[in-house]
C-alpha cells in the first residue's frame, strides 16, 4: 500500500484529565500511536472521519462536533451541531457524505442530521425515540440505541438496540433525511444487539450480540423492496475457557474484509475470525489476551498488519501484529497511556 504519513485520532470520556481527543502520529510499521497533542471535546466517546477525508466528526455532550483535518494532522473546529437529545454513543455517515446518522444509548433515541456542503454539520432532519422494555431489569429495561448505520445499498438504516432485542429497519429518504419504520429485526431475548457491519459486496450482515457473545451472519437482500435478512450462523467470540461476566463490545473489518475481530469486555480479549466471501461464514481462529482491561474498541491499522485495542478500565492502547498465517495476534510494543479511550481512527496525510 507504500509508505507516507499518518495520524491517529483517539476519543475518550473526559470525566478525568483526559480532554476529549488526542492528536497521535501513526508509525505504520512499528504499528503504534504516539501522542501529539489533546483537544478539547467534552466526552468524545465515538469519532469518524469523513469518507473525503477532509473532516473529522466527533460525539460531544452538546451534539456533534465538526472539525477541518488540517495538512499535518491538526484539527481546526468547526461548528457544533445539536442532535436535540443525550449525548450519543456513536455515530455513522452515508457514503457521500451528506448525512450522519447518530445512536443514543441513554435516550433510546435515532437522529440523523444533514452535512453542510463546507463540511460542518447542519440541521437535524429526523428524530425517533424506540419504545419498549427489554427483559432484564437492571440493564435492559428500556431502549438503548448503540449502532446506527445505513444498508449497503443506501434504502435502510439499521439501528441496533441492546435494552430491547431489535434492530430496528427505518426507510431513508435521501432528498429529505427523513425515516419511516420499515421493519424490525427480532433477536434472542436478553442478548442484546449491540454493533452491525456489513460485507463490502453488501450481501451479507455481522451483528455482535453483547450479552449471548456472539456474532450473529445474515445474508441480506433487498431486491424486492424491503430488507431481508436471513440468519445463516451464530459463533461464540469466546474461547474454551473465558470470563462469564463477559460482554462483546467491538467489531471490526480488517480492510479488505477477509478478516473479522470483536473484542470481548470482562474477559479482556480479542477474538480473530477468517470470513469465506462467497458463503459470508465465519472460522474462528484463536481468542487472545489483550494485556489490559476492558478493551472497549478495535483499531485495525491501513496496513492490515497491525490492531489496536483501546482498553477503557485500564487507561490504555495495547499493540500487536496480526499474524493470519497461524491465526493469532502478538503483542509489540509498550501500551500506550491514554484516559479512558472509547474509539480511534486513522487518516493517511500523504
Amino acid at each position: 500500500m507504500g509508505t507516507g504519513k499518518y495520524v491517529g485520532y483517539v476519543g475518550s470520556y473526559t470525566h478525568g484529565n483526559a480532554k476529549g481527543i488526542t492528536i497521535c502520529d501513526v508509525d505504520i510499521e512499528e504499528g503504534i500511536f504516539i501522542p501529539r497533542k489533546e483537544v478539547e471535546v467534552k466526552n468524545a466517546s465515538y469519532l469518524r472521519i469523513a469518507n473525503n477525508g477532509q473532516f473529522l466528526y466527533s460525539v460531544s455532550d452538546l451534539g456533534i462536533t465538526a472539525f477541518k483535518i488540517l495538512e499535518d494532522g491538526d484539527l481546526e473546529f468547526m461548528n457544533l451541531g445539536s442532535i436535540n437529545g443525550m449525548r450519543a454513543c456513536h455515530i455513522s455517515v452515508d457514503k457521500d457524505d451528506k448525512f450522519i446518522y447518530t445512536a443514543g444509548y441513554h435516550d433510546g433515541k435515532a437522529s440523523v442530521v444533514r452535512i453542510n456542503e463546507d463540511g460542518s454539520v447542519g440541521e437535524l432532519t429526523a428524530e425517533v425515540f424506540h419504545k419498549g422494555m427489554g427483559s432484564i431489569a437492571e440493564r435492559n429495561f428500556r431502549p438503548h440505541i448503540t449502532c446506527t448505520r445505513l444498508t449497503p445499498d443506501g434504502k435502510f438504516l439499521a439501528a441496533c438496540d441492546v435494552g430491547i432485542d431489535q434492530v430496528k429497519l427505518y426507510e431513508f429518504n435521501h432528498d429529505t433525511g427523513a425515516i419511516k419504520l420499515m421493519d424490525i429485526l427480532r433477536c434472542e431475548l436478553e442478548s442484546a444487539p449491540r454493533s452491525i457491519l456489513f460485507s463490502h459486496d453488501g450481501k451479507f450482515a455481522y451483528l455482535i450480540c453483547q450479552l449471548k457473545n456472539t456474532v450473529n451472519v445474515y445474508t441480506y437482500d433487498s431486491s424486492d423492496g424491503t430488507p431481508d435478512f436471513e440468519l445463516i450462523q451464530q459463533i461464540s467470540t469466546l474461547g474454551k475457557k473465558y470470563n462469564d461476566k463477559s460482554a462483546v463490545a467491538a467489531l471490526r473489518f480488517t480492510p479488505d474484509g477477509k478478516y473479522l475481530f470483536c473484542s470481548n469486555a470482562g474477559d479482556n480479549s480479542i477474538a480473530f475470525f477468517e470470513r469465506d466471501e462467497k458463503t459470508g461464514m465465519l472460522t474462528k481462529r484463536s481468542v487472545l489476551p489483550v494485556s489490559g482491561d476492558y478493551p472497549k474498541q478495535i483499531c485495525i491499522f491501513p496496513d492490515q498488519k497491525h490492531l489496536a485495542s483501546l482498553n477503557h478500565e485500564s487507561n490504555e492502547m495495547t499493540f500487536f501484529t496480526i499474524d493470519y498465517e497461524n491465526g493469532i495476534i502478538v503483542q509489540h510494543g509498550k501500551p500506550m497511556p491514554v484516559e479512558t479511550p472509547n474509539c480511534a481512527v486513522i487518516k493517511k496525510l500523504s
